[in-house]
């Protein structure tokens, strides 16, 4: 019997009015941890993996030298992103499937993304197989009280939507099976980004 896939929140109306809208001004706060916690060599291969409109690949761009990769699935936001960032590559892809050569990039970003990813295993998966040895993945997802999380996520599973929100210790483990140590979390109140590197 085939399993019905879980439902997820689909963005792609919004995409000409996503920054200046609400969920764009609460991304400001995730963009801003990221942005104190990426250390980035020069010319860097980076890619936003749920990229959105390009925000975060725009902000970082003016921070450090970087040659920015974002994927998308919707249409839209792709569409979107390459009219912010011309001289960045976007395409429509999944978090499992990212098409790019073993080993190829320096760090790899998932900013508001992660708690939507239907295939977590399948991500860290992929994330350790396009990181270079030493690659930095970080992931930046809401901070939410232990309450409020178990009661998102059941709510989530009633209503089959993809995607669970974690702790930085949850994360932490679901990817040292896939060669990753946690190497420290930035947090403010409602919001943590998770630094951790792929064993060299």
């Amino acid at each position: 019997m085939k399993t019905k896939k879980a439902k997820d929140v689909s963005f792609a109306n919004l995409a000409s009015s996503y920054d200046s809208g609400f969920a764009g001004r609460g991304s400001r706060r995730f963009y801003n941890l990221l942005l104190n916690a990426v250390l980035l060599p020069p010319g860097a291969m980076v890619l936003d993996v749920g990229c959105g409109t390009g925000a975060l690949l725009k902000r970082l761009s003016g921070t450090s030298d970087i040659a920015g990769h974002g994927i998308d699935m919707e249409e839209n936001m792709i569409a979107e992103a390459k009219k912010q960032c011309p001289d960045m590559r976007f395409q429509i892809g999944r978090c499992d499937d990212l098409p790019f050569c073993d080993q190829a990039l320096d760090a790899v970003i998932a900013c508001m993304a992660y708690h939507h990813f239907d295939n977590k295993a399948g991500f860290a998966r992929e994330a350790a197989r396009v990181l270079k040895p030493g690659g930095i993945l970080y992931i930046a997802d809401p901070r939410f009280p232990w309450v409020i999380r178990k009661t998102l996520n059941g709510v989530a599973r009633i209503m089959r939507m993809a995607g669970e929100f974690s702790k930085a210790q949850e994360i932490e483990a679901a990817f040292a099976p896939y060669g990753f140590t946690g190497t420290g979390t930035i947090t403010d109140k409602y919001a943590q980004v998770i630094k951790l590197q792929k064993h060299t």
